[in-house]
C-alpha cells in the first residue's frame, strides 16, 4: 500500500513539473527546416503527361494529381473562377441568365462552339481562356456579382481526356477524347459561391455551394465526381507546377490564339513565388558561380510563365524538343527563400518525354 502511495506521489510530481514547463515555455510551434537543395524528378505520367505536379522547394515535396480530376477553381482571394487549362477547357459567356433556357439548338451556342476550341489558330479564342499570365482580372468567367441578374450562363468546352496511345519516341500525346460540353451559372452566396451546372440539353440543373478557404488559392470542383476535390497544396506550400498549359501562341508578333504547350512550368504568383532566367553566355556567369549577391530583384516578374517552356527547345517537323543546357533560373519561393534552379533532363534515358529532372540550391533563407 505504501509502495502504491509513493508511486502516486511521483506521478503527481511529474505532472506538476510538466504542467509548469508548458506554462513557462508557451505553446511550441513546429519547426520547419528549409532544405539546402535537391535533385527532383517529377512524375508527369510519361509521354501522355497525365499529371500535374506541384513542387515545394523549401521542403522538397511534390503533390501529383491527374489533370482531369478537376474542372473549376473558385478563388479564395477574389470573386473569380478559373477553368482547367491543363485539359484545354474554354468558357464563353452567353446572353442568357436562365440556365434551363440554354441548349445545343440555341443560335448563340451554335455560333460559339466552332470558335471555342484550343489550337484552331483563331486569335479570337483568347476570350474563352483564362489570362495566361495568371492574373485573376483576366479570367474567362467574369467577376461573380452580388446582383444575380448580372451573372450570365456560360457555355463550357470541357476539353480533352488524357491521351492513351503511346506516341513516337520524343513526342507527346497529351490530348485524348473530347469531354463534351456543359452549361453553368455561378452566383454569390454570402462570401461563398453557388454553382449551377447541367449537360447542354438538360432542362434541369444541379446546384452546389462552394465555400472559400483562405488556406488555399482555390477550392476545386469536379464534374466527374460532382464534388469538391483536392488539387493544389495549401497556398504557401507550393512554388512550381509542371503541367500541360493553355498559352497564347505568338509568332513574329502575331497572335494565333490559344494553344496547348507541353512540359510547361508555372510559378505560384498567387502567393508571390517568382522566377527569372539567367542565360550563361549572355550574362557571363555559370550556375555553379551564381550566388545571392548576383540576384537582381528587378528581374522578377508577376507573370506565372516566368519559366514556362523556356527551359527547352521547341522542336519541329522531324526534330524532337530538347533541353537547353546553358540557362538556369533564380526562384524566390512562396516562403521568401532564394534558390537557383537548373534543368537536367527533358526525357528519360530512352528519349521518352514526360520524365523531366532538375536540381536546385538554396542561395538565402528567408529571415
Amino acid at each position: 500500500m505504501k509502495h502504491n502511495f509513493l508511486t502516486l506521489l511521483a506521478l503527481i510530481g511529474l505532472l506538476f513539473i510538466t504542467s509548469c514547463s508548458s506554462d513557462d515555455d508557451g505553446p511550441q510551434e513546429p519547426q520547419v527546416i528549409t532544405i539546402d537543395g535537391a535533385t527532383v524528378a517529377p512524375d508527369l505520367g510519361g509521354a501522355n503527361m497525365g499529371n500535374q505536379v506541384f513542387i515545394d522547394l523549401s521542403t522538397n515535396t511534390t503533390t501529383t494529381i491527374n489533370r482531369t480530376s478537376w474542372d473549376l477553381g473558385f478563388s479564395s482571394a477574389q470573386d473569380r473562377v478559373v477553368i482547367n487549362g491543363s485539359i484545354l477547357m474554354m468558357a464563353a459567356e452567353l446572353s442568357a441568365t436562365d440556365i434551363n433556357a440554354v441548349s445545343s439548338s440555341n443560335t448563340e451556342v451554335q455560333s460559339i462552339q466552332p470558335q471555342a476550341e484550343v489550337g484552331n489558330f483563331n486569335p479570337a479564342n483568347m476570350a474563352y481562356v483564362d489570362a495566361p499570365n495568371g492574373s485573376l482580372s483576366g479570367t474567362a468567367i467574369a467577376t461573380i456579382s452580388a446582383t444575380d441578374a448580372s451573372n450570365k450562363v456560360y457555355l463550357l468546352n470541357l476539353g480533352y481526356e488524357v491521351g492513351t496511345e503511346e506516341p513516337d519516341t520524343g513526342s507527346s500525346n497529351y490530348k485524348g477524347e473530347a469531354r463534351g460540353w456543359k452549361k453553368i451559372r455561378i452566383l454569390k452566396n454570402g462570401n461563398d459561391y453557388t454553382l449551377q451546372y447541367a449537360d447542354l440539353d438538360d432542362t434541369t440543373f444541379e446546384s452546389v455551394t462552394i465555400s472559400k478557404n483562405n488556406d488555399y488559392n482555390f477550392t476545386f470542383f469536379s464534374f466527374n465526381t460532382e464534388s469538391i476535390v483536392n488539387v493544389e497544396p495549401q497556398k504557401d506550400q507550393w512554388d512550381l507546377c509542371y503541367t500541360i498549359f493553355t498559352n497564347e501562341a505568338v509568332f513574329g508578333g502575331t497572335s494565333y490564339g490559344a494553344y496547348a504547350y507541353a512540359d510547361y512550368i508555372l510559378n505560384n504568383i498567387k502567393t508571390d513565388a517568382k522566377a527569372y532566367m539567367i542565360d550563361e553566355a549572355t550574362e557571363s556567369i555559370t550556375y555553379e558561380e551564381f550566388t545571392i549577391a548576383d540576384v537582381i530583384e528587378a528581374d522578377f516578374t508577376t507573370d506565372q510563365r516566368s519559366i514556362g517552356s523556356s527551359w527547352r527547345n521547341g522542336g519541329g517537323p522531324g526534330t524532337s524538343p530538347s533541353l537547353k543546357d546553358d540557362i538556369f533560373y533564380v526562384v524566390n519561393d512562396a516562403n521568401g527563400n532564394y534558390y537557383k534552379l537548373q534543368f537536367l533532363a527533358l526525357t528519360n534515358a530512352e528519349g521518352v518525354r514526360g520524365y523531366p529532372q532538375f536540381q536546385y540550391e538554396l542561395l538565402e533563407e528567408s529571415n
